[in-house]
């Protein structure tokens, strides 16, 4: 069955809503979602039940804050549900502090390198999501291993016993803006580990088509909080 996984972004112990990658226009996400009637992200999933959630830790990504500001948060969310935690790994010791928060820590191209993500696959195998980020059309990433092909990365990605791959496009998040079809049965067709794409889902229409190509889930929002998703697909 395609997985749709709902997904919101912690700042400062509330749920904000992205747009296209800029984290200085995120906001809370009750403003702009028929949806949610509030930001608190606990009161978000006992309300929509969602089998799965994504959480990107924006406070640590950005570097704001206390490392742990939003740990209760995401903790008492993943108590209701399994969640997939973007926190910023970018160390093997980043990983001790966040392993036990969620079932799945994804290790994002953004902040980690290939050495990490192996090392880390190595020692919690099966646990770990590794998401290849990009942005502006490039792979966003500090490695100069990390290859500029995200072809290559998958390839490299087939050795390690990790969970799922996840295709990030950031310039298309919250954008409702569509994707690559065609790039993106290339990544399915390649790749080992079951793929999930993040960014440009607008509707069932999408949802339809990126099963048809292999894809084997999506992270959604704004088509879940515009109402083109219904929220029972979430549960």
């Amino acid at each position: 069955m395609f997985r749709i996984v709902f997904v919101f972004d912690v700042y400062n112990h509330n749920a904000v809503h992205a747009q296209g990658g800029d984290r200085r226009r995120y906001r809370p996400v009750h403003e702009s979602s028929t949806l949610c009637t509030t930001s608190d992200p606990v009161e978000i999933v006992r309300s929509l039940r969602p089998e799965e959630v994504y959480i990107a830790d924006l406070n640590r990504l950005q570097g704001q804050g206390a490392p742990d500001i939003n740990f209760d948060v995401i903790r008492a969310v993943s108590d209701q549900t399994n969640v997939m935690l973007d926190a910023g790994v970018s160390s093997f010791e980043d990983i001790m502090s966040v392993i036990d928060l969620a079932d799945h820590p994804v290790l994002g191209t953004e902040t980690a390198s290939l050495d990490t993500i192996s090392k880390v696959a190595s020692q919690y195998p099966s646990r770990v999501n590794v998401s290849i980020d990009k942005k502006d059309g490039v792979i966003l990433s500090s490695d100069p291993s990390m290859p500029k092909d995200p072809l290559e990365i998958v390839e490299m990605l087939n050795g390690l016993d990790i969970n799922d791959v996840i295709f990030l496009d950031m310039d298309m998040v919250g954008t409702s803006a569509g994707f690559d079809a065609q790039f993106l049965s290339l990544i399915a067709d390649v790749c080992e580990h079951d793929v999930l794409l993040g960014g440009g889902v607008r509707g069932l229409e999408d949802i339809g088509q990126l099963e048809d190509i292999g894809i084997k889930g999506a992270l959604v929002a704004t088509a879940l909080h515009n109402g083109s998703i219904p929220v029972t697909m979430l549960q």
